[in-house]
């Protein structure tokens, strides 16, 4: 009885945590909008005070919204709009070529 094909098969399966986060993910919509000088995120999260979500940012370029609605809590009527703005970095500037001087002896 061979019973390698089945460990793998379970050890590749993504986690019943992961497929529940990832199906959540996916069906939170969310808008984006840009202006000269900032990016705007606009993300339905009903049923959530402003205290149950979490805004981050990672590696300084990585904008991670989240947060945790408990089932038994969800009324009728709940709203829940997060709106995020984030100001654009200005561009870098140029690099200026460098001039080095030589000597001919």
């Amino acid at each position: 009885m061979d019973t390698t094909d089945e460990a793998e098969k379970s050890f590749n399966a993504p986690t019943r945590t992961y497929v529940r986060d990832a199906k959540a993910m996916a069906s939170t919509p969310a808008d984006v909008k840009e202006y000269p000088n900032s990016y705007v995120f606009i993300i339905d999260m009903p049923g959530l005070k402003s205290g149950d979500i979490k805004v981050q940012v990672e590696d300084d370029n990585v904008l991670l919204i989240s947060g945790e609605r408990k089932r038994e809590e969800e009324k009728e009527g709940a709203k829940g709009v997060l709106t995020v703005t984030v100001e654009k970095l200005p561009p870098p500037e140029p690099k200026k070529p460098k001039t080095i001087e030589v000597k001919i002896a």
